[in-house]
This record gives C-alpha cells, structure tokens and sequence, in this order.
C-alpha cells in the first residue's frame, strides 16, 4: 500500500468511527419507535428492518445526496452544495429526524476547521451554508482529507449501518457476537446500496417512507427512551 493510499485509508477510518464527536450514538433514526412496538424484536427482525431501511430509503436517497455532495465538494461546485444541502434539510420530515442531522452536521462542522485548516476552499463552501446537515459536514470532511468518493461512500454506508447495529444490540437486545454477525452479514448490501446510490438520475432520488416518518413522530412523545430520534 502505497503511502497516499494509507494516509486515505486512516483518514476514512477516522470519519466513520463511533469515537467521531458529532453525538451519532445518541441517535436510532426510528430504530427505537420500531423497538417499542414489536417490529425488532430479535436477530432476524433487526436484520430485517436494517436491510429494509438501507434499501429503501438510505441508498434511494440519503446516500445519493451523499453522492452527490461529494462530487460538489471536489469540483468547489458552491450552486450545488447548497442544492443538495437545501434538499436534504428539507426532506426531513420530523422534528426528531431534522434535529439529529442539523446537530451532527453543525458538531462535524465545527470540528473540520480545528482538523484541516488548510482546507480553506471547502471550509468556505460550508461556512456559506445557512444549516449544516450531516451528509454535507461528511462530504466536505472527506473532501477536505483527500478520501476518494467511492470509499467515502461506502464508509458512510457503513457507519449508518453499524450505529444501527449498536442500537440493536443495546436495546433488543442482542449478543455481542449477534451484533458482529449481523454487520458483517450486511456488506453485500451496503456494497448494493453504494452502486446504487452512484446510478440514480436526480429524478428518481425517493425518501417515501410513511410508516418510518409515522414511527419518528411517534418516538417524539414516546415514554420511555433511551435515543434521540
């Protein structure tokens, strides 16, 4: 490996580690809701949500605009950052959902400038951006570390996968080795959800998802919780 492809690699890692300080822990993204009313109960169900959740809403949307972004970053695209910014907030459509990208987006955004301050034309583009969501803060991070997009893609495929996991196995609950063996089961999923998430035109990008938004305005006067969203 050569030492660019190292320095890349570490940094990949670095951006999709639970240590990363933007509060991802704190979050199930419906997760919780489905919990509470019985539709992840065991190893199974939670495999079954997670690919379900990837499939139809994550690689249909969340990680297009992802793509997307990426690509804006690179090419110092300021028209399209804020394009792709300014759909994302608006495509979420619960309190919960557009709090925990917004914090994320603003924690990572305040982090960037104290990792590379050297990255002044990304610093900028986001500085330009009224609300910071998440995918945005990932984007320029990337970027700004010189991650090629494909591997950022798939590490942020993969860390939303993996905090999904970790909820799962915190609140079903699930093994230590249950948990293990679900994220590993998933990778030829995330590795669909990346080519798909490459291949959609911008008109065919979907966030359709009632019952997960119904769960996420649920979850907001839920009782008992241990997750923001």
């Amino acid at each position: 490996m050569n030492p660019g492809t190292s320095a890349s690699l570490l940094h990949l890692l670095q951006l999709c580690s639970p240590s990363l300080p933007v509060g991802a822990y704190s979050y199930s993204q419906g997760l919780e809701a489905a919990m509470e009313r019985g539709h992840v109960r065991d190893e199974a169900s939670a495999r079954a949500w997670i690919v379900d959740m990837l499939d139809e809403v994550v690689a249909r949307f969340e990680a297009p605009v992802s793509w997307r972004l990426l690509q804006a970053f690179a090419a110092h695209d300021t028209d399209a950052v804020s394009h792709w910014t300014d759909l994302f907030i608006a495509s979420r459509d619960s309190a919960e959902f557009r709090a925990e990208t917004v914090q994320m987006g603003y924690s990572l955004g305040k982090l960037l400038p104290e990792l590379v301050p050297q990255a002044t034309a990304v610093l900028a583009l986001l500085a330009a951006q009224p609300e910071l969501p998440f995918p945005t803060a990932l984007a320029a991070a990337a970027v700004a570390l010189d991650v090629p997009a494909d591997e950022a893609l798939l590490g942020m495929l993969f860390s939303w996968a993996e905090n999904q996991v970790l909820a799962c196995v915190k609140s079903v609950p699930l093994g230590q080795v249950s948990g293990q063996r679900l994220l590993l089961s998933l990778r030829p999923q995330i590795e669909r959800a990346a080519d798909v998430a490459r291949s959609l035109a911008d008109d065919e990008l979907c966030n359709w998802s009632p019952g997960l938004s119904l769960l996420s305005m649920q979850h907001e006067v839920q009782y008992s919780r241990l997750y923001r969203s």
